[in-house]
Formats: structure tokens, sequence, C-alpha cells
């Protein structure tokens, strides 16, 4: 897709082909990745990860290796 100059207006994101607005999402992601600490992190999100690591910490499962896993979806198809 070629540098937009100026963001598309709504109507005109609508004629873009799924193809096209998935690009331009990417661009739009990839140019926030230069600074990550410029995105704010919402408090949910924070609370979610301590209660994500709560429950990691008194489970004890760090589950199986991804070549593992892998393997055994192999198998299944």
């Amino acid at each position: 897709m070629p540098n937009v100059t100026s963001p598309p207006k709504i109507p005109e994101l609508a004629s873009l082909s799924v193809a096209q607005r998935l690009e331009l999402m990417d661009d739009i992601w990839a140019s926030l990745t230069p600074n990550p600490e410029a995105i704010p992190l919402p408090d949910w999100h924070v609370a979610e990860i301590k209660r994500r690591l709560a429950a990691l910490a008194a489970d004890g499962n760090r589950g199986r290796p991804a070549d593992e896993v892998f393997a055994e979806l192999q198998r299944r198809l």
C-alpha cells in the first residue's frame, strides 16, 4: 500500500480491500512500536497480568514445551 499522506476518512476505509486495511493497521501498529512507553497501559491490563502471574505461582504448572504441543497437533492432523 502506498504511503498515506493523510489518514483516510471512515467512508474511504470501507472502500479499501481487507488486505489493504490489514496492511494499514500493521503500518499504524509499527509506527507505535518505537516508543512503547508512550502507549499507556490500562489499569485493567496491569490487574489482569498480576492475576495471571498469581495464578501461575499458585498452580506452578508451566505448561508443556512448544515442540511437544506441535508434535501432538501434527499427529492429530
